[in-house]
């Protein structure tokens, strides 16, 4: 259950960096709230993720979940560039993220 905790960590992670740019700046209150509501639901799951995995690699996946798919949704919905060095660095990230969870007990 943990992986799945972590993975979800992840996923709201990536939810609060898209929410921190909407909210430009904390002036949209909406956005505000729901960065801040998805920051705190991420950081609790990464708590519960934390019982039983490793910190270093339940704090490298956590943070590369939210990297790599915030990295994504700034391509495909903000239209930022998606130049060859961009993309095999989002790569990279994601066989790191891999090689951490296939190498960890938990």
């Amino acid at each position: 259950m943990a992986w799945c905790w972590l993975f979800l960590a992840g996923i709201f992670e990536m939810c609060w960096a898209v929410g921190m740019k909407l909210s430009h700046g904390f002036s949209h209150l909406g956005w505000a709230v729901f960065t801040l509501a998805t920051m705190a639901l991420s950081v609790w799951l990464l708590a519960l993720a934390m019982r039983t995995l490793p910190l270093g690699t339940s704090y490298a996946i956590w943070t590369g979940i939210g990297a790599v798919g915030a990295a994504i949704i700034g391509i495909l919905v903000f239209k930022e560039p998606a130049e060859f060095w961009r993309l095999a660095s989002i790569f990279c990230i994601l066989v790191g993220i891999v090689g951490l969870k296939l190498t960890s007990a938990g």
